[in-house]
């Protein structure tokens, strides 16, 4: 067995210091080959310097994804903290599809060795290696998730994911993540239309989180700005602000003039699969 680790940062990996929890080179590494079968043969790919998650960004997903393409032979977990694992999860199911990979996400609530989660999300995800169904998915809280559709739904508790079923990611149109200036805006009660339209003046586009089955409020001046952005050449896919269902364009008279302007249907996807979506299409 041939395994790969990237080992990017997050709570996993991170120690008691004086001046409170930081990363701590070798900790994770050490956990992970400790735990392997006789004969397996551990790579490590550790970030230098080790990130919160907070900070990842897409220059990260590129250099996981060149990793990744680097060691075609080895099974892969990638350790990472939990703040923007869902949108690392669908960088990578995305960019990856059909492209026959497996690739196991992991991260914890606390700490390797502060009798938390973080021992048996690292066992479930050596497990999680075994299997040849490709695919990218989260190992956390004794539950194996596909990772394109991943909800962060709680900041503290051990079973702190859940995952939203997204349609089959199609092969897209880029596989690394150019430098776009992209952007997710939640539209309000009395949002003003002259920041939306600001906001856009400087995006090349944006996932437009929206009200419930796919409404907006009718406001002339948003709805042309709105307009005018796809008119420009910016592409704008719309999402719902309610965690599932998706969004169902004519099921209320309210959304007419919001689909009137061109959006995109964004439909089940979570805000960060369309985010990803626009980024690599």
């Amino acid at each position: 067995m041939k395994l790969l680790l990237i080992h990017t940062g997050g709570t996993i990996g991170m120690a008691e210091t004086p001046e409170g929890l930081a990363p701590l080179k070798g900790l994770v590494e050490e956990a992970i080959a400790a735990r392997l079968p006789a004969g397996a043969v551990l790579t490590a790919d550790v970030f230098d310097p080790l990130l919160d998650s907070a900070d990842v960004g897409p220059a990260h997903w590129n250099r996981m994804l060149e990793t990744i393409c680097r060691h075609p032979d080895a099974a892969v977990i990638i350790t990472h903290g939990t703040d923007t694992m869902a949108f690392s999860g669908a960088a990578l199911s995305q960019a990856l599809a059909e492209e026959n990979r497996r690739v196991i996400l992991c991260g914890s609530m606390l700490p390797l060795g502060h009798q938390g989660d973080a021992e048996s999300n690292l066992d479930l995800a050596i497990s999680a290696t075994a299997s040849k169904e490709p695919g990218v998915f989260l190992a956390f809280a004794g539950k194996l998730l596909a990772a394109d559709g991943l909800v962060k739904h709680d900041s503290h508790e051990a079973d702190a994911f859940r995952a939203q079923p997204q349609a089959t990611p199609d092969v897209p149109q880029r596989r690394t993540f150019e430098d776009r200036k992209l952007a997710i805006l939640t539209l309000s009660p009395g949002i003003p239309a002259e920041a939306v339209k600001a906001m856009l003046e400087r995006l090349d586009g944006a996932v437009l989180r929206i009200f419930g089955a796919g409404t907006a409020m009718n406001d002339t001046v948003l709805l042309s700005v709105l307009a005018e952005a796809v008119k420009s050449g910016k592409r704008l896919r719309a999402v719902s602000q309610c965690e599932a269902g998706g969004l169902s364009p004519g099921a209320y008279a309210a959304g007419t003039g919001l689909w009137s302007t061109g959006i995109e249907n964004g439909g089940t996807e979570t805000p960060e699969t369309a985010l990803i979506h626009l980024w690599l299409n």
